[in-house]
């Protein structure tokens, strides 16, 4: 498929996938996205997890090609007299990136009201508060409503409602840099989906199971029974990974740059991925000539944790889109990168036949 057309087609996928309403446990306007992308041929599990298969020419090893559909967001707790919002967060958050920041609260009815995390003005703060940041739980959000009532029975918001940062999606002057909510992990949705489509146009001898998982921003919950849906023989997840090009960062130690390709992640605290399967990506990434990123994290993790640990073992490998300022109402990436990482994965699956997958757990050799 032409490159440009590869890119013109991922602008409209991530422009499409960041601007669902997609929080912890109401995934509904994602999961319909991927299935309308995939035509229709998905199914779910009891969980909300949504699975496409992929089929090859032989009956090779089953593949997991994965990736989250959630967002970081926040659930309404409780609603004041006067009419504000309290609310817990769902996944992690800083609480210095929340103040005066537009949000979108979903109801029941599927409409979603627009409402802003309250923030003191300047004339109104104290010596004291100043310099001090409110705690979470002293924060609330604003909807404009008159009292509970009027939340209640106008607005029709209720106690457990799911809320997401409202954030447009932007290309930017260099239009390969993008800004949005939600690049974790909707970046990662979208290689699964233009991977599967750039696969109905080769011959591959695995089984490909395209999975869209739930809840991993609170614990990697979705991921936990997926796994045992798809019983994979090896995996590939796919995600928007925190990218570290900071001033404070040194260039020594900087692991996931904008521009500089595909992360490979080697471990973070949740996997230690498997050494021979990471290692068959890095020499395809150098045979190919595609640019890649080895990675050792200090912090974060995904849904490889509970991945690698199904069964008697998963041999598993994470691939991710550097993006800045994740779990914030902004992230930004690189199109070249996700370019990147789209070719490696694509050329990967190919590779993934029974004698690569098998060399993998051969640990007497």
């Amino acid at each position: 498929m032409a490159k440009q057309h590869i890119k013109t087609r991922a602008v409209q996928l991530l422009r499409e996938l960041t601007q669902a309403h997609g929080a912890p446990g109401c995934e509904d306007a994602v999961r319909r996205i991927f299935a309308a992308e995939l035509g229709g041929a998905v199914h779910t599990d009891k969980t909300g997890n949504v699975y496409h298969v992929k089929r090859g020419t032989a009956d090779g090893p089953r593949v997991m090609l994965t990736a989250h559909m959630d967002e970081v967001g926040f659930m309404v707790q409780s609603i004041t007299r006067q009419g504000l919002l309290r609310f817990v967060t769902l996944g992690s958050w800083s609480a210095q990136t929340l103040l005066a920041q537009r949000v979108r609260v979903r109801t029941r009815t599927g409409a979603e009201i627009v409402g802003v995390i309250g923030a003191k003005p300047p004339h109104l703060l104290s010596s004291n508060e100043r310099d001090k940041l409110p705690n979470v739980e002293e924060m609330f959000i604003d909807v404009g409503a008159r009292d509970r009532e009027d939340v209640q029975d106008r607005f029709q918001i209720a106690i457990g409602d799911p809320v997401v940062p409202d954030s447009p999606f932007t290309q930017m002057f260099d239009p390969d840099v993008l800004l949005a909510k939600g690049f974790d992990n909707r970046v990662g949705l979208a290689l699964v989906l233009q991977a599967v489509e750039e696969l109905r146009q080769v011959d591959h001898a695995n089984t490909v199971y395209a999975v869209g998982t739930v809840q991993e921003e609170v614990g990697t919950r979705g991921a936990q029974t997926a796994v045992f849906e798809t019983n994979p023989e090896v995996a590939v997840v796919l995600e928007g990974a925190p990218a570290d090009d900071f001033p404070s960062v040194s260039e020594d130690e900087r692991q996931g740059v904008l521009g500089r390709g595909a992360q490979v992640r080697i471990m973070d605290p949740s996997a230690m991925m498997n050494k021979k399967f990471t290692q068959f990506v890095l020499d395809l990434a150098t045979a190919l000539e595609v640019p890649c990123q080895p990675s050792v994290r200090r912090s974060g993790g995904t849904d490889a944790r509970v991945i690698h640990l199904h069964a008697a073992g998963v041999p598993t490998v994470v691939l991710a889109v550097p993006a800045r300022y994740i779990h914030t109402h902004n992230s930004m990436i690189n199109l070249a990168d996700y370019e990147n990482t789209l070719e490696l994965v694509v050329e990967l699956l190919k590779r993934l036949n029974a004698e690569a997958v098998a060399s993998f757990t051969r640990f007497l050799d």
